[in-house]
């Protein structure tokens, strides 16, 4: 449970806060059938009590320990719709304890919820989360998250908070040992096409007179638009190209967590990484590597396109500029020139004139 807050873990299954005007609305509006259902108890407190545990039960996932642990708007808005006119009375709902188990249970069949120890359902489950866990890169809380999700949609009883977080800590631990069981074992399967292993981990290294290891350097991107540092932008794409891990085939993987991966592992020290066990370090190195080729080429592209249009294109610009302004000096004394002639005057139009008879 350590990726879960003290204050998360507390409000698992319960009420955390008093549910809203919609909430109630959704979660605690009795219909037709459920009204036949609560009229079958012969007093108040167990009508009421009842009803308490029905809605319960949909709006948090889970009968509580203590059916009268709710907020007390929740049984006011619940005893107006039953007609009842002292909500405390709901207070005598506890005093026997099998009744609570026998109220449990009848809801139970009547709507449906499955207990989490289910074969079937917990089948079902196990299937989604381990499905969830393979697909997504997503950290332990949002998967959590997701597998109450699942529980309440399905009408599966929620576990207590404990059991459902070390299922989902197991889970994402059997998705991460797949993960890079499939990506080193496909480098390995590759060779000799991709470099081996051993040049992977050389990387890690710190060569002699050097401050820093060789992933780490191949990390570095061009911090400046010359032409000097473009020619060593391409260097770059072919040291890393040399390793051919953009080769594989690991369309199995799921980008995203692929891309993951190489997040993860770019953002440790070489060290760390030279430290971590097979086949955990040549995963990790392999999805450094595929990542690492297609940046390094994005950069040198991107470079390049800086270099066009600051060197290039800019500077020709600039010439075509200076050579019309040349011009000028030419073009106004060729206008002088041509102002010397003059146009003949436009002639006359003989007027007609008559006179009378």
């Amino acid at each position: 449970m350590e990726f879960l807050s003290d204050e998360q873990a507390q409000a698992y299954g319960t009420f955390a806060e008093e549910p809203t005007r919609p909430e109630l609305e959704r979660f605690f509006f009795l219909d037709d059938v459920d009204r036949d259902l609560i009229a079958l108890r012969r007093t108040e407190h167990h009508r009421l009590g009842f009803a308490l545990q029905m809605c319960t039960v949909r709006y948090v996932g889970l009968f509580l320990e203590d059916p009268l642990a709710v907020p007390w708007p929740v049984i006011e808005h619940l005893a107006v719709q039953l007609g009842i006119e002292d909500p405390s009375a709901v207070k005598r709902y506890t005093e026997r304890r099998q009744t609570l188990y026998d109220h449990a249970w009848e809801i139970r069949g009547a709507d449906g919820y499955h207990p989490y120890e289910d074969a079937e359902w917990g089948r079902r489950f196990r299937t989604f989360l381990h499905g969830r866990a393979w697909t997504h890169a997503e950290g332990p809380k949002a998967l959590f998250d997701h597998a109450v999700g699942w529980l309440r949609r399905h009408r599966v009883l929620l576990p207590g908070v404990s059991v459902l977080a070390r299922q989902v800590s197991e889970v994402r631990k059997v998705a991460e040992k797949r993960l890079h069981a499939t990506v080193a074992g496909a480098a390995r399967r590759a060779d000799p096409d991709p470099a081996p292993p051993g040049d992977l981990v050389a990387t890690l290294k710190t060569p002699e007179g050097s401050r820093f290891s060789e992933l780490e350097r191949l990390r570095r991107p061009p911090t400046r638009t010359t032409g000097t540092a473009f020619a060593r932008a391409l260097e770059r794409v072919d040291e890393i190209g040399a390793y051919r891990l953009g080769r594989l085939r690991l369309s199995q993987i799921p980008p995203n967590r692929m891309a993951a991966l190489a997040r993860y592992a770019l953002g440790s020290k070489a060290p760390l990484l030279e430290r971590a066990q097979e086949p955990k370090r040549t995963a990790k190195l392999t999805a450094v590597m595929r990542h690492l080729e297609a940046k390094a080429i994005d950069e040198a592209l991107d470079l390049f396109q800086v270099l066009m249009a600051t060197r290039l294109l800019n500077t020709a610009k600039r010439k075509t500029e200076k050579e019309r302004l040349s011009t000028l000096p030419q073009l106004e004394k060729a206008s002088r020139a041509s102002g010397g002639w003059s146009s003949p005057a436009p002639r006359a139009t003989p007027s007609t004139s008559w006179t009378p008879c």
